[in-house]
């Protein structure tokens, strides 16, 4: 688990605000709204991360059947506040075996949801074709909200982009097969507005691809 503030685009050492930079900075990336350590899936965590956050913290909801929370992440520090979150769930693939997805939302440039996707540009853009109709539409906060695939990733992982409440919101998940999940009508809340339905979350264990 990481353990201390990181990149958000590479996960590398960032140095925190000092004499020479009011922002913290990534050898690689120069300035970066940094990566705070993963939390474990619990209700205590989910807290924290909506304690501190500015975007959305998106959650299938109702999860789908056999499905668990497995852990958040947030970038950002105390001042600036909460500028990305990734929330992880996992449960059964729609072709078998076990699912896991990551849902990001960010402002543009953070570099978060690129991470988890195996990308370099910060953006989905590069590898989305918007000209291009859809291809899945899930609900988003209420709102009909259409998402594309996002070429360019590796194999083993399905990606789509779009946006949402003015910010980016990524999918990402493990295998590949378990895209399958956003042909289905998959309904997004931002826990945000959840009141007292967080208490119902069920939890599993940490997903190592928080940590990749």
């Amino acid at each position: 688990m990481r353990g201390e503030p990181s990149c958000p685009k590479c996960g590398g050492r960032v140095r925190a605000p000092g004499l020479f930079a009011d922002t913290w900075q990534c050898a690689g990336h120069g300035a970066v709204h940094p990566l705070q350590p993963v939390l474990p899936p619990s209700i205590e965590s989910l807290a924290v991360v909506l304690d501190r956050t500015q975007v959305p913290v998106w959650m299938p909801w109702p999860l789908p059947v056999g499905w668990l929370f497995t852990g958040v992440a947030c970038a950002g520090d105390d001042r600036s506040g909460g500028r990305a979150t990734a929330v992880a769930c996992s449960g059964p693939a729609p072709l078998g075996g076990t699912g896991e997805l990551i849902l990001v939302a960010e402002e543009p440039g953070v570099g978060l949801g690129a991470g988890y996707a195996g990308l370099e540009a910060p953006d989905p853009t590069p590898g989305m074709d918007i000209e291009k109709p859809p291809h899945a539409r899930i609900m988003a906060a209420g709102r009909p909200t259409p998402l594309w695939n996002v070429t360019g990733v590796p194999s083993d992982r399905a990606v789509f982009a779009g946006e949402a409440r003015g910010l980016w919101l990524w999918a990402v998940s493990w295998p590949a097969e378990s895209g399958l999940l956003f042909y289905e009508e998959l309904v997004l809340t931002d826990l945000r507005e959840a009141g007292a339905e967080i208490d119902l979350i069920p939890c599993g264990a940490l997903s190592p691809r928080l940590l990749a």
